[in-house]
């Protein structure tokens, strides 16, 4: 990897780029109700040179403006854009006639975390080729989906392993069931985090042998997905803003196939994870899986599907991965082990401290504010801009530096920071051994990487 900023991104945009980005910052702070720019229903967009639309197009956009409905939704608001295919403008019209502003903006700058503002913008548009519009559309549905669908930081994140452990137990026969079911993925390894690519990039193994249709409830594998692409998302740092996952497809039969979570998957990095996704290798996938890749590539976005590569063999696979990264169990020279380190007793202590949580959370809420100002007089004032932006550039670290901070204060620790890769103050450390003397008590006793569910062999872990 060269290290160098890839186009798109911030500090690497073109003139027409930056126009793009700015539409975007502009009528995301309107949705957001940010003072001094107006309701949402009066912002025209902007017209500019950029783009590939015709200036009848163009037109024709100016007249209808940011907030009223696309010109390719139908009377019920439901879009017939090929590009819309999980009704995000039909969402988007609904959110903004019924969702307070402040709690999209609160969902926004959670999902911010330790990321450039800018960053997290220019996904959405690189996502929807710089259509301001869709990119907005594509952003609030997210931040929706998020609050309401999935409850991501304040459930999910916050709740995670610790919570699960102590659900694990309850006299709530649901409760137990899927706190159990998400458990049981996390000890067996379904899926793991660790090590890089050739680009750099942060990689998940994922050993389909392990999943087992009917094995885990639904609600649990779509929480243990979104958990995962969550932490995952921790271990980015500029360049890097992608992640390479591995389908390790050895003993595959087809006990092992089961579509539901595979669509779900596929719509969370399309829809609510834009450009996020490096590559995807599926490594010594089977002949009975040729006709099941015909199906799924038919679903896939083609951008995405053009991403995802097939390796047979070591040779293939180190064509992506340095052999000293590829792990032993894929013949590689990486000797390190998935093994699943058990939540321990008082791990997630600094989330009782209120105050300090307040403190820190009272801290970030003001950078946001002068990030949100800065913002504001970034779009307006022309002749102060570059100076506007490096103030908004000192401010995104301020956030990013101050997010690792308050993390623990918001969120339950995880097999990741147990295990050493995601250290204090964000440090990242894929390889190495991890500091395990003294280590705390575990919260419940387990056996090496947890108990088997009923349908699997001690074989499968190798």
């Amino acid at each position: 990897m060269t290290g160098s900023v890839l186009p798109g991104r911030p500090g690497n945009l073109t003139a027409d780029q930056e126009v793009k980005l700015r539409e975007l910052w502009k009528a995301t702070l309107q949705v957001f109700g940010v003072k001094g720019l107006g309701k949402p229903q009066d912002l025209e967009a902007e017209q500019t040179g950029s783009g590939t639309a015709t200036p009848d197009k163009k037109a024709k956009k100016k007249k209808t403006g940011m907030f009223r409905r696309h010109k390719d939704e139908d009377d019920d608001g439901a879009s017939t854009d090929q590009e819309d295919k999980y009704g995000q403008s039909k969402e988007f019209q609904q959110v903004l006639a019924t969702e307070n502003p402040e709690n999209l903006r609160k969902a926004f700058w959670s999902m911010v975390k330790h990321d450039h503002p800018d960053g997290l913008l220019l996904r959405f548009l690189r996502a929807r080729k710089w259509d301001v519009h869709n990119a907005l559309v594509m952003l609030i549905a997210t931040m929706n989906w998020r609050m309401k669908d999935m409850h991501v930081d304040d459930d999910i994140m916050k709740h995670g392993e610790g919570q699960a452990v102590i659900d694990s137990t309850s006299t709530n026969a649901n409760v137990k069931k899927e706190a159990n079911d998400f458990l049981a993925q996390l000890r067996l390894g379904k899926s793991f985090l660790h090590g890089t690519d050739k680009q750099g990039r942060p990689m998940c193994f994922v050993r389909v042998r392990l999943h087992k249709q009917g094995e885990q409830s639904e609600p649990s594998l779509e929480r243990y997905t979104v958990y995962t692409i969550e932490t995952a998302r921790l271990l980015l740092a500029p360049p890097v803003d992608t992640a390479a996952i591995v389908f390790d497809m050895t003993g595959f039969s087809m006990a092992n196939m089961d579509y539901s979570p595979v669509k779900f998957m596929i719509k969370c990095f399309e829809a609510n994870y834009p450009e996020s996704l490096g590559v995807v290798l599926v490594h010594k996938s089977p002949w009975i899986f040729q006709s099941i890749w015909k199906i799924i590539k038919g679903w896939l976005d083609p951008v995405v599907a053009s991403k995802v590569h097939f390796t047979q063999n070591l040779a293939e696979l180190e064509q992506f991965i340095e052999k000293s990264h590829i792990i032993k169990e894929l013949g590689g020279d990486d000797p390190w082990e998935y093994k699943y380190i058990e939540p321990s007793a008082g791990e997630n202590e600094k989330m009782s401290d209120e105050n300090t949580r307040q403190r820190l959370l009272d801290e970030r809420a003001s950078t946001v504010k002068e990030y949100e100002s800065t913002t504001q007089e970034w779009i307006a004032d022309m002749e102060n801009r570059a100076s506007l932006q490096q103030k908004r550039n000192e401010l995104a670290g301020r956030l990013g530096s101050g997010y690792w901070q308050l993390d623990p204060y918001l969120r339950s620790r995880s097999i990741y920071d147990r295990s050493g890769l995601i250290r204090e103050g964000g440090l990242i450390q894929y390889y190495g051994k991890p500091e395990t003397e003294n280590a705390p008590k575990p919260l419940a006793a387990s056996t090496q990487n947890g108990p088997l569910p009923a349908e699997h062999k001690a074989d499968d872990l190798d």
